[in-house]
Formats: C-alpha cells, sequence, structure tokens
C-alpha cells in the first residue's frame, strides 16, 4: 500500500469532499485521516490516505480534473515513513487570553527551543464575552523529548504566558491514537 498526503484548499462550496473521496474510492484508495474546516471562505483540509501501490500514479492522476474545474488546489506528497528519533510523551496545552500578533510564534518558539514538537495544534479567535475584543484559544498536543522533565516545560510556558498575559493549563496525555 502506498500512504499519500493531500493538502487541499478550495471555494467553500458543496460537494468538495464528494469529488474528492470519489476519487479516492475509485481507485480502491481508502481514507485514513483528515483535519478540515472552512477558513476565511476557503475550504482548507489535509487527507491521509492509502492506495494500492498499482493505483497510486493513477489517482494522483485522476485528481488533476477536481483542480481543472477550479473546485480545488490539490498538493500530493507521499507520507514519509521516519523512525522516530528519539520516544517522545504527549502533552496536552490549553491556552487562551486577549488576541494579539505573536503568541502563536513565541509560544512555538519557545517549545522548539526545547526540542519539543507540536502534534497538533487548533486555533481560534472569539468575541470576549464581557470584555469586548476578542479571544485567541488554542489546543495542542505537543510531543516532549523522553528526557525533559514536564515541570521544565511548564516552568518556561508559564514564564511566557505572564509576558504574553495569557493562561496556559497543561496536561500530561493523551494516550497515543
Amino acid at each position: 500500500m502506498t500512504a499519500l498526503v493531500l493538502t487541499v484548499v478550495g471555494d467553500d462550496q458543496a460537494g468538495l469532499v464528494d469529488a474528492l473521496s470519489g476519487v479516492i474510492v475509485e481507485h480502491g484508495g481508502n481514507w485514513d485521516t483528515s483535519e478540515m474546516a472552512r477558513l476565511g471562505g476557503k475550504f482548507a483540509g489535509i487527507v491521509l490516505l492509502t492506495v494500492p501501490d498499482a493505483n497510486a500514479d493513477a489517482l494522483v492522476e485522476a485528481l488533476a480534473p477536481i483542480q481543472a474545474r477550479g473546485l480545488l488546489d490539490i498538493t500530493v506528497s507521499r507520507a514519509a515513513s521516519v523512525p522516530p528519533t528519539g520516544r517522545s510523551r504527549p502533552l496536552t496545552m490549553e491556552l487562551v487570553g486577549q488576541d494579539h500578533p505573536g503568541i502563536v510564534h513565541d509560544i512555538s518558539h519557545a517549545l522548539a527551543s526545547q526540542d519539543v514538537s507540536i502534534r497538533e495544534l487548533h486555533t481560534e479567535t472569539t468575541s470576549a464575552p464581557m470584555a469586548g475584543g476578542a479571544l485567541f484559544n488554542a489546543t495542542a498536543v505537543l510531543d516532549l523529548p523522553e528526557d525533559l522533565p514536564v515541570a521544565e516545560v511548564r516552568r518556561r510556558l508559564e514564564s511566557l504566558a505572564n509576558e504574553l498575559m495569557v493562561d496556559i493549563a497543561l496536561e500530561e496525555g493523551p494516550a497515543d491514537r
């Protein structure tokens, strides 16, 4: 089996997932995992799929008409089977605070400086119910190197939270899926 990662972006309209999934199933492929959302009037997503080796090239070619009709811009990459360089532990981070530029950069920079990888990141900006303005909310699943104490990550993020004036909560887990 060949594993492919598709990234897709297009003007939001009914039938986009149908068009994409139709090509996948026509070539014996299986839609394994995806994250998709409407953002700024666009439909954007990433899909991991598996397809029999003999059908992989034909599936990629069959995606061209979807692009030609202007439905989606599609990028196809072969999924990497990268052996882990070391053991890691998951940590869930929840962040909320007054929205301002630089929050994601400052947090991701602090994590990268400790060799912490971001496995999943979900963000949104919402209206602040009482104070007005906008609230920035983020939920992330992080992968900590086995030898990095959670307390050290917590210390670094709590110090940064004070500078950014945001609240950060950390919880060990979730279990790998």
